[in-house]
């Protein structure tokens, strides 16, 4: 069973992450529908397309867009699947709605997504400043190979756009996924950057 254009994917476990694990009992941290935080946003490749070059393989673990899963509300208040439900749990996932794969040792960006963890505010100005991270700068978490062909590689510190940034909360870590045209210049380390992480990422138990 194979699509032309689309990869077949499944959720991992449920298709919204609306409960945590708090001392081995389960805390219930959403109710509706509405929030694209919570909903899924890893899943299982079951097929590739037919049509198109792509690393991605069967059974790779994918971090995909939050519509893919998602269930809403039609004009008459019906609930209804979104428009890539294919059936019996699997979904219809473009190329370019998958944002990260992993086989099993690391997560890899495909085409040219890429992440960028922020970096903490250490300025003159930071100690009057509510800002806790610095503006469109950090460090390359997850590249891809059209930044290795500019010699951008994970760990160089970066700049980017204004307004590339879609957060994303992947293993405990909070990021910004962008694409190559974003990332604007490599600078070089100064020895006092430090990874900027909000402690409510650390050990929520959820991706999003």
């Amino acid at each position: 069973m194979q699509s032309l254009y689309s990869f077949i994917i499944e959720p991992k476990e449920s298709r919204y992450t609306n409960e945590v694990d708090v001392g081995g009992k389960k805390l219930i941290i959403n109710t509706t529908m509405d929030d694209h935080k919570f909903v899924n946003r890893v899943g299982i490749v079951k097929s590739i397309p037919l049509i198109g070059e792509t690393d991605i393989q069967v059974n790779d673990e994918v971090i995909v867009h939050h519509n893919i899963f998602r269930r809403f509300y039609d004009v008459r208040g019906i609930e209804k699947n979104s428009s890539a439900y294919f059936k019996e749990d699997k979904y219809f996932c473009y190329y370019d709605q998958i944002f990260l794969y992993n086989r099993g040792d690391k997560w890899r960006a495909p085409r040219d997504f890429c992440f960028i963890k922020p970096i903490v505010e250490n300025s003159k100005n930071s100690i009057i400043s509510t800002q806790k991270e610095q503006k469109h700068i950090g460090i390359l978490k997850y590249g891809n190979s059209s930044l290795k062909a500019l010699e951008i590689n994970e760990g160089d510190l970066l700049g980017f756009s204004p307004s590339s940034e879609y957060e994303f909360l992947i293993d405990d870590d909070r990021l910004y996924r962008m694409r190559t045209n974003d990332i604007t210049i490599k600078y070089e380390y100064k020895g006092d950057e430090v990874e900027y992480n909000p402690s409510w990422a650390k050990g929520c138990g959820r991706t999003y």
